[in-house]
């Protein structure tokens, strides 16, 4: 995230780390460098537009931990990224509320024209009510309203992705004069809730027409939303055991509708902290604790669910806190607290180490594996400190992943879609987008687009091999 504190709160003040300069193009930049000479498949900016909610009924904790705020633009790395790079692909959170689609999908084909093909769009709604109030909103919209608006947002930049430009479009014609056949563009006309979008698109087809979409919904309707749209879905599950839940469920929703289960890729939130030696993981998982803002997590986990934790002390046992939100909320660590009774620390304990891996490069390596036994494709890398987390991944990890094969010695030729997939460079015809492609021309089918068709259900089963990280 283009912000100090992102995730794992409170260890940007250790001497070695540099998220501080998260103000400095030149961090990211090489940032993206050393994810490149590790044959990452993309660098993943989350983004907020708001605060969370009050903590001790006010913002001030997130302000003085730099707790997401202050918090850039990360699309606005882009461009200089992809300049630096070759084969990175450049994944970024773009948030329906924030800007119009049309503008939105202009910017997204700039990009992807810039980088040859490799912007991803992560696409989320918005959970955060201040969020819905800098945009002029009163409140935060109801959850699957949202969800809603998402499909409508969607659906007018693919509109203009896939179906204003034909791909014969753009002729550059020197000799006739002619640059675009205006017949081969056309105009999207979209009337819907929320907008309506004459067109056409702006910019001619970029390589991927639309960017590679990922998506982390976990409700009922966050789920359908990944079936349909998404090409790779951020986990977060807390075991291995959930992960193969999650990721069969929402296989089997994308086969439902016409996709095929390896249409989609998973991609679990962890980090990971390699040491020499199995003897030395818990001396260094003692002293990465020591730095852990227990405060800062307890903080993020209300701000994020809309209930404040912050008026109850650290440890004060989960069992004496009589708010029935709370008590919803933080039930489950009295299971993992087996000796005494569990504390609000404990909670935020384990927020910031359930996803942690300490050990050897073997022992992380095992680890991945389980992973991608559980239905896994790949990780989301985390981070406690930047560069080092990735560094020590890079120069440590990488090595014995590699001799697994469970990571890339090489990257392919291509967009980034073609990187993940091994397919073509545009979206499949099994997607929802592409029953835009020639339905806006003059020979486009009479029937409304609603009625066209998508490929029938396929019942393969997802592979498995070849962990893409």
């Amino acid at each position: 995230m283009n912000t100090t504190s992102h995730i794992v709160q409170g260890t940007w003040r250790r001497p070695t780390a540099r998220q501080t300069d998260f103000n400095d193009l030149d961090h990211w930049v090489n940032l993206a460098k050393t994810l490149e000479r590790g044959r990452f498949d993309a660098i993943f900016f989350a983004d907020v537009v708001g605060l969370y909610a009050p903590y001790r009924g006010d913002e001030r904790k997130y302000f003085e931990a730099g707790l997401q705020v202050p918090s850039n633009d990360p699309s606005v790395l882009a461009s200089a990224i992809a300049y630096a790079t070759e084969h990175l692909g450049i994944a970024f959170t773009a948030s329906i509320l924030q800007e119009h689609p049309f503008n939105f999908a202009r910017r997204i084909s700039t990009l992807d024209h810039a980088s040859k093909g490799r912007i991803a769009w992560n696409i989320v709604t918005n959970y955060l009510p201040n969020a819905s109030r800098n945009f002029g909103l009163d409140g935060l919209t109801a959850h699957d309203e949202r969800y809603a608006w998402a499909d409508e947002y969607v659906d007018v930049a693919y509109k203009l992705w896939e179906g204003s430009w034909d791909d014969d479009a753009l002729v550059q014609d020197r000799e006739r004069g002619i640059h675009a056949d205006y017949d081969k563009v056309h105009r999207i006309n979209h009337k819907g809730e929320r907008y309506q979008v004459e067109g056409p698109h702006l910019v001619s087809p970029s390589p991927q027409r639309t960017p590679f979409l990922f998506q982390a919904g976990a409700s009922e309707a966050g789920r359908n939303f990944a079936a349909k749209n998404a090409e790779a879905v951020f986990l977060g599950t807390p075991n291995r055991e959930a992960a193969l839940r999650d990721t069969s469920d929402i296989r089997r929703r994308a086969v439902a509708i016409g996709r095929r289960a390896n249409d989609l890729k998973f991609f679990q939130g962890l980090y990971v902290v390699p040491t020499s030696t199995e003897a030395e993981a818990a001396r260094v998982a003692a002293e990465l604790d020591e730095w852990i803002d227990h405060d800062g997590h307890l903080a993020h986990m209300s701000g994020s669910i809309g209930i404040d934790f912050g008026h109850d002390d650290l440890d004060t046992p989960v069992g004496e806190i009589e708010t029935e939100g709370v008590q919803s909320a933080v039930g489950w660590i009295r299971d993992l607290v087996k000796d005494r009774p569990a504390t609000l620390r404990d909670v935020a304990h384990h927020t910031a180490t359930s996803l942690r891996i300490v050990g050897t490069p073997e022992k992380i390596a095992d680890e991945l594996a389980a992973w991608q036994a559980s239905g896994i494709d790949g990780i989301n890398l985390m981070n406690y400190e930047i560069p080092g987390s990735y560094e020590e991944f890079v120069d440590h990890v990488n090595p014995t992943l590699r001799d697994r094969g469970l990571i890339q010695s090489e990257y392919s030729e291509g967009t980034l879609r073609q990187k993940i997939f091994g397919e073509g460079a545009r979206l499949p015809e099994r997607h929802h987008a592409t029953r835009y492609r020639g339905a806006f021309g003059a020979d486009a089918p009479e029937r409304s687009i609603a009625e066209r068709s998508i490929a029938e259900p396929s019942l393969h089963e997802p592979s498995l091999t070849g962990a893409q990280i």
